[in-house]
Formats: C-alpha cells, sequence, structure tokens
C-alpha cells in the first residue's frame, strides 16, 4: 500500500505544471548586467526582480521549461498567466532569457523567443520601454510580429519572417481551415485578467500583437515608490478592480468588457 501510495503521489507531481519565482540571485544580475540586459541607468535594479520558472507547451507539443525576469510584485500573476497559458495548450516557441541574447531584441523576435525583462528604450522612440521596469511581457514574435509606420505609409514588420505569413490577423488559414496557434488574440483576456491589461494589438501605430504590459507609468512608478509589501497590495487592488468590472460587463462579451474594464481601470489607477 505504502509504494503505491508513494506511486501516485509521484504521477501526480509529475503531471502538474512546474512553476515558481524566486528574488534574482547575484548571479544572474551578474550576468544581466555583462550581457547587456541592465546597466548602472536602469529604472529598475536587481532587487526589485524576480525570476519566474515555468512550464510550457511547444509547437510540436512538448512539455518544455522557460524563464522570464519580471517585477517582483507582479512574479505570482506571470505565475498564473503561464500555468493557464499550459493548461490550455497554448503553445510558446521558446521563453529564454534575454542574456541570452545579449538585450538584443531584434536578435529575441527572430528567434520566435517570449520575453520579459530587458532595460531597453521604447522601440523607435525614447524614454525607457516597460520592459525596462520588468512588466512587460512580449510572446511569440513570429506569429505575433511588430508593425511599425513611417510618414510615407511604409511598413516595417519585425520580425520580418512574419511579413507573409502573420500580417493578416485570421484565426484560420484560408485553405483547409488550418487553426493557426500561439497568436496573442487568443490569450488576451487571461492577460489582463492578471494585471496585464494593454495589450499592443490595440495600438494603432505601432501595432504591437506580441506585447502585454501592466497599466499607466504613473501607476508603475507607485509600484515602484512604494515598500514591496504595499506595492503587492496596490497591484492587488488594481487587479480585482478589473476583475470585478469585468464580472459585471461580461454579459456584454468578453472582448467588449475586456476593453471597457482595461480603460476604466489603468484610468483609474
Amino acid at each position: 500500500m505504502k509504494r503505491l501510495i508513494v506511486g501516485l503521489l509521484a504521477t501526480l507531481i509529475s503531471a502538474t505544471s512546474y512553476g515558481q519565482a524566486a528574488p534574482v540571485s547575484q548571479w544572474q544580475c551578474d550576468m544581466m548586467k555583462k550581457n547587456k540586459v541592465l546597466n548602472s541607468g536602469s529604472p529598475v535594479g536587481c532587487d526589485r526582480l524576480s525570476k519566474v520558472d515555468f512550464d510550457f507547451v511547444n509547437f510540436k507539443g512538448e512539455t518544455q521549461q522557460g524563464n522570464m525576469i519580471v517585477l517582483d510584485v507582479i512574479a505570482p500573476s506571470v505565475e498564473q498567466i503561464f500555468l493557464v497559458l499550459k493548461q490550455r495548450n497554448f503553445p510558446l516557441h521558446s521563453a529564454r532569457l534575454m542574456r541570452e541574447f545579449n538585450g538584443d531584441d531584434n536578435a529575441s523576435m527572430e528567434a520566435n523567443n517570449s520575453s520579459a525583462f530587458n532595460a531597453r528604450p521604447i522601440t523607435g522612440g525614447g524614454g525607457w520601454s516597460k520592459h525596462a521596469y520588468g512588466v512587460a511581457i512580449d510572446i511569440n514574435p513570429v506569429q505575433n510580429p511588430f508593425l511599425e509606420f513611417d510618414s510615407n505609409g511604409t511598413i516595417t514588420v519585425k520580425p520580418s519572417q512574419s511579413a507573409t505569413s502573420y500580417v493578416n490577423r485570421t484565426r484560420f488559414r484560408a485553405r483547409n481551415d488550418i487553426e493557426r496557434r500561439g497568436m496573442a488574440e487568443d490569450v488576451v483576456e487571461l492577460f489582463a485578467h492578471h494585471g496585464f491589461m494593454i495589450w499592443g494589438g490595440d495600438w494603432n501605430s505601432p501595432i504591437d500583437t506580441q506585447h502585454f504590459e501592466v497599466g499607466s507609468r504613473k501607476f508603475v512608478n507607485q509600484l515602484l515608490s512604494k515598500t514591496k509589501p504595499e506595492a503587492k497590495l496596490l497591484f492587488e487592488r488594481y487587479v480585482e478592480s478589473y476583475r470585478q468590472c469585468f464580472n459585471q460587463n461580461k454579459g456584454e462579451g468578453a472582448e467588449k468588457a475586456r476593453a471597457i474594464c482595461a480603460k476604466k481601470t489603468v484610468g483609474t489607477f
């Protein structure tokens, strides 16, 4: 009987999705500095960053382990997001830390890598990206490209391999109704439900379908200015405000409720 119980427990453990968050170690911090992911001018230091390890399903249906570094108080929400993604069999190509790409966002996108923290400026603009605060996540860049428009109407697609495949956001391919998997539209509400209420696919210019981020810059700066316990409570209130609003408006349909409540919550906080 004892062997049977041990065997059952082992089966349950192996079937359970792996996921955990821990503070960034000194070695990890040094590696980020060495590999151009973190520098002395960054708005967030290692003392406010956490590394989240999780399981995900790749496009072949295989289980792999991924990692992301995010702001400490949002790490539990990030754990939950990737737990649900695995439960839904939502595929990711890879989820490797930005130090493996020397902080090069273009290289990470070309590798179809899902990523989070990277102390870099906004693409095509000034100021720090939300990635530099650890409050933004990009998923499956090939399936969810970044589109930039210049004044002459020229469109730049990143990564370049997406240009002939995923600029058109139709869920099914024209031939044989083959479902296209890994597209962000399938998980926008999930990210919003856990605090990532701003989706780059809603933007007019640029259009950044891979990108999810937390709140306004004012709200993010509030999270950074408070102690960790205070910031945790503030983030929890922010998330709960969205969820209450969504439950009150879900009769309008999930997409409309998300749009209403994301705008309201981000505006309030």
